[in-house]
């Protein structure tokens, strides 16, 4: 075996000899260098697609090797047939599975060394963004198993005839069939089923597996059976050639092709062996997203019943849509395991099952998607079922293509259709229907801690208005209790009574509840609180009068269900209005901005509701309340929101000093002032709204009108151009230890305020500072912000003052004082103006006067607050704008408002899946001239390494001592 490969090698060199003899071997490897760039830079438009991958570079690999191995595998045996020097080679004691491995490893080094060449290009991309190496190194690695299978192809032809260009052009067509065999042009035009088995036979499908990152032992057995079956033949082939056509040598070439069908039959075996074992693989990805996350596995393992997930498609679907059905099998599998046996995958075809057709279009409304199909003479239309459906108990969810899939347009018009996340879009329904599911006596049963509810009342003193509040509290908690197992306790007290076990004072230091005035100008007060203690947590709520007995019941099971793990949560959302607004001309206009896409995003995982603050409470069922560009609010309104915050509420505010102007005029871009926000609010929580503009050079670009003058006629040109207010901030501007921003590779935030910090006021919560700009960015007081290229052609502004680095985003948890609590009540202001005008109208007998709510002076220690120095992140209008420009960069934004209530609410869980999905990770801003550097550098690297190995090569052969002849002189002397 040692004596072999001594051989092997020894052929090995000799081969690699007679390349770099000549400057075939550096033409060969130069032209592929040139071809993959090219690809890479031009064909691909690396910098316009702005995503720090190397997809492009492997993309075009499976093709471009077919040209090089053929190239390279073209004169290894029919040079030797053609110059006779086979028959000496055959005659010598080395066996012809060692002639075969020697020529392999030779074609594979010259294949080593042009993909080597090819690496500046991946550290060319580490250098401009955020690269994740797992797909590289599988990539390199896809590459070297496909070249191994093209090289023992190659070989096998050049075996078979002694021409050079016969060789090149069978090697070519046999390689080429291999991939197009798995391309979406042929497996489109079959069903599925067929259309899988072509995507397993070919070696480009099977590329794009590994390339992506995940190293599947069924793909390397795939590659390693075709490189040996044809190396096999190899072999097999030279044997052949020692035989003659004469009946003596008949069983020896009926043993050969036995031999050759054997192993066939031996390597296709093992693969349709393996074709359905699924786990055997290695992720390599930065973030495992190929995997089932951790949080996913307790989740299914977690099931209490049995949960269904069924996949619906068609036998005949979209080209591009079918190759995305293996992946999704092979997940729902995963999802199968994971769950050791409550969850039942299936996927399958509707059209086959008249019934269960009849019951996905009539129960779950799932009905066959049209899809255009251009065909080669004729475009078509398929209707076929691309749907997942996830059902458990009486809740189920349907996810559509539209929720599954993500489009990236291409090079030439051309899209590429992916995956967006799948284990988010499965987990996160998953959890939807589950914690759906979940009734108040799974409540209890997930409560480790028993659970009381105190109610803090003095009968004597309510108001005739509240008098039978405390009656239904008693009751709702008995019935409660009933259900509870023991674990709900319910007790009343009177803080005014001698004996009672708290007093007055008592209260207010420890959890800030104050007696109720029962009016303006009434020395009576009240105590009406009830205090829900879970453990170390405690939730304060008000009953009100106008409260039935399924309120409060409602308004107790939300609070239970706040602090019981998985239960699906409530988001409260709170925008301007988008109703008309008026115009130049007299009329109405619809405004521009919108937030539809926030709420589909927070409406994955949640129940959204649009709250009214204007009733001066947010409604008990909300955990996380979140306000998109506050303004227009009063009192009341702040109120709500403050004591929401007191009772130990989450709440996310996206509150920048300026918004986008709701109608524009013109060309021009307009800003305004926010006016009755929550700035001051803000303020006395610790945080400090500027009154400027951030502006970055670190920008995101904007299509900006450009007015020019031709001639005598002005023109408007529409240019897209870095926009300093569109702060482009990266991972070096991020906290790297917060949930919400530490897996983000970007996130734009665009007309910013900076965000300060009150150090003296926050000193004893937990601050984290989550965005901040780069260290050359500005403040801006003028809000023209039309650039002016002719003056300032470089960002189109002056910068102006100090330049530095400005907090954009803040998160803090802790206790907050009440900013109402030395402040009068907004509903005594408002009973006090009512009393006004009351004075004049009569008051109708029987008419109850409506309570005062108490405030809430300090909140809990489990009250959390995020501020973000943009309003206008998350428009539609501007998203929208930001999708046209970079792709998915603009789901950055939305996936930062997530992490945010998923960070409110203390379900950290889908925010771990969310960060490993498909987000964008852009390349760093550049100028033109900047990326022109860094293509043209990679070319000049790449023909400088081609001229330095054979400059190399040749001082190496120039060095080696040349063979000493023997004097035949000297030697007959001698004899």
């Amino acid at each position: 075996m040692k004596e072999s490969w001594k051989q092997s090698l020894a052929i090995a060199r000799k081969e690699l000899g007679a390349y770099f003899g000549s400057p075939m071997a550096l033409i060969f490897v130069g032209a592929f260098l040139m071809a993959t760039l090219f690809a890479f830079f031009w064909t691909e438009t690396f910098f316009a697609r702005n995503i720090a991958d190397v997809r492009p570079l492997f993309k075009w690999m499976p093709v471009l090797l077919i040209f090089l191995v053929g190239a390279l595998t073209m004169r290894q045996w029919s040079e030797e047939q053609r110059g006779g020097t086979l028959e000496v080679l055959l005659t010598l004691p080395v066996p012809r599975a060692s002639l075969v491995w020697g020529k392999f490893v030779a074609v594979l080094a010259l294949v080593a060394v042009a993909l080597a060449l090819t690496f500046f290009l991946p550290i060319t991309v580490s250098i401009l963004g955020d690269l994740d190496w797992g797909p590289v190194l599988g990539g390199y690695l896809a590459a070297m198993l496909v070249a191994a299978a093209y090289a023992a192809i190659g070989l096998f032809v050049s075996s078979r005839t002694d021409n050079q260009i016969v060789a090149l052009i069978v090697t070519v067509v046999l390689c080429g069939a291999f991939y197009v065999v798995g391309t979406a042009g042929l497996t489109g035009f079959v069903g599925d089923t067929l259309a899988e088995i072509l995507r397993a036979i070919g070696t480009g499908s099977r590329f794009e597996s590994i390339e992506r990152g995940v190293i599947d032992l069924r793909d390397l057995l795939y590659y390693l059976s075709l490189t040996t079956f044809f190396l096999v033949l190899n072999v097999i082939s030279l044997d052949s050639k020692r035989w003659g056509r004469g009946a003596r040598t008949a069983s020896h070439r009926r043993n050969a092709v036995l031999s050759a069908i054997l192993v066939a039959a031996n390597v296709l075996a093992l693969n349709v062996w393996l074709f359905p074992v699924h786990g055997l693989r290695a992720d390599l990805t930065a973030d495992q997203k190929y995997s089932l996350s951790p949080a996913t596995r307790d989740l299914v393992d977690n099931l209490q019943e049995p949960l269904l997930i069924r996949g619906y498609f068609s036998e005949k679907t979209h080209p591009l849509l079918a190759p995305l059905v293996p992946t999704i099998r092979d997940m729902m599998r995963e999802y199968e395991v994971a769950s050791g046996g409550k969850i039942n995958a299936e996927i399958i075809d509707p059209r086959e099952d008249e019934e269960l057709e009849a019951e996905a279009n009539q129960i779950y409304g799932i009905r066959p998607n049209p899809f255009r199909v251009s065909g080669r003479y004729e475009s078509s239309v398929i209707s076929s079922y691309f749907d997942i459906l996830i059902r458990y108990g009486d809740q189920s969810i349907v996810l559509g293509f539209q929720d599954l899939i993500e489009v990236i347009p291409g090079a030439g018009g051309d899209v590429e259709v992916g995956l967006r996340n799948l284990e988010y879009d499965l987990t996160r329904s998953v959890k939807k229907v589950v914690y759906g599911f979940q009734s108040l006596d799974a409540v209890f049963a997930g409560m480790e801690e028993p659970v009381k509810l105190t109610a803090f009342i003095t009968s004597q003193t309510l108001p005739e208005s509240l008098s039978e509040v405390p009656q239904l509290v008693k009751k709702v908690a008995q019935e409660i209790g009933a259900e509870s197992d023991g674990k709900f306790t319910y007790e009343e007290i009177d803080p005014t009574d001698p004996n009672s076990p708290v007093t007055p004072q008592s209260l207010f230091d420890t959890y800030g509840l104050r007696p109720i005035a029962v009016s303006l100008f009434s020395p009576d007060s009240y105590y009406l609180h009830l205090l829900l203690q879970i453990g170390k947590e405690n939730q304060i709520l008000y009953p009100s009068g106008d409260m039935s007995e399924a309120d409060l019941c409602t308004e107790i099971e939300s609070a239970l269900k706040r602090a019981a793990p998985g239960f699906l949560k409530t988001v409260g959302l709170w925008h301007p209005s988008t109703d008309p607004v008026p115009n130049m001309f007299g009329g109405t206009s619809q405004p521009i901005a919108s937030w539809q896409l926030v709420q589909q995003q927070l409406g994955e995982n949640y129940t959204v509701e649009t709250v009214d603050l204007t009733t001066g409470r947010v409604p008990g069922n909300v955990d996380v309340l979140v306000l998109i560009a506050p303004q227009g609010l009063d009192d009341k309104a702040r109120f709500a929101i403050d004591q929401y915050l007191m009772r130990g509420g989450a709440v996310v505010v996206a509150a920048g000093r300026y918004i986008l102007s709701p109608v524009q005029y013109g060309n021009s871009l307009m800003i305004e002032t926010v006016h009755d926000g929550l700035d001051e609010m803000l303020a006395h929580y610790g945080v400090n709204l500027g009154d400027a503009l951030v502006m970055d050079p670190q920008s995101e670009p904007f299509p900006v009108p450009i007015q020019r003058d031709v001639g005598s006629i002005s023109v408007i040109d529409y240019q897209q151009i870095p926009f300093p207010f569109f702060v482009d901030v990266r991972n070096d501007g991020m906290a790297d230890e917060s949930p919400i921003v530490s897996n983000l590779p970007a996130v734009t935030l665009h007309w910013a305020s900076p965000v300060e910090v009150d150090e003296t006021k926050n000193q004893d919560r937990e601050v984290t500072l989550l965005l901040q700009s780069t260290g050359g960015a500005w403040l801006r007081t003028d809000t023209n912000v039309q650039p002016d290229l002719n003056t300032y052609p470089q960002l189109g502004f002056p910068v102006e003052g100090e330049q530095k680095a400005y907090p954009l985003a803040v998160s803090l948890r802790g206790t907050f004082e009440s900013y109402f609590a030395d402040k009068p009540s907004p509903f005594l202001e408002a009973e006090d103006e009512e009393t006004a005008t009351a004075e004049t109208t009569p008051t109708p007998e029987g008419a109850a006067e409506e309570p005062i709510p108490g405030t809430v002076e300090i909140s809990p220690e489990t009250a959390r607050l995020v501020v973000i120095g943009s309003s206008e992140f998350l428009d539609d209008a501007i998203l929208e704008i930001s999708s046209s420009l970079s792709q998915d960069r603009y789901l950055n934004n939305l996936q930062f408002l997530q992490n945010a209530v998923d960070w409110s609410v203390e379900d950290e869980d889908l925010l771990s899946i969310r960060s490993r999905g498909t987000y964008a990770r852009p390349l760093q801003p550049m100028e033109e001239s900047e990326q022109t550097f860094w293509e043209g550098l990679n070319y000049a690297v790449a023909l400088l390494a081609v001229i330095g190995i054979g400059v190399v090569w040749n001082t190496r052969q120039r060095g080696k001592e040349p063979m000493p002849l023997v004097d035949e002189e000297k030697e007959g002397g001698e004899q």
